[in-house]
């Protein structure tokens, strides 16, 4: 399972396109635990993220396994 692409809904929510064609929105709120995932509590700092390594990655290098996003995503 890949992420392809990622776009900012709101809050901690992000729609993703996965290489399977499914979209999924993905609700991180209650997974930002742990100190690599601190700064994304700030809104503003959780909004600027990339594609890396078939997944979303921010600055800081904090990521989840695709899988992981697939599984805890809801179809868009």
């Amino acid at each position: 399972m890949e992420v392809i692409k990622a776009e900012y809904i709101d809050g901690f929510r992000l729609l993703l396109l996965f290489n399977n064609g499914e979209r999924r929105i993905v609700d991180l709120s209650n997974s930002l635990n742990g100190s690599v995932y601190t700064p994304l509590k700030d809104i503003e700092y959780f909004k600027h993220f990339s594609i890396k390594f078939n997944t979303v990655e921010w600055e800081n290098g904090a990521d989840f396994a695709p899988e992981y996003l697939y599984e805890i995503g809801t179809a868009a």
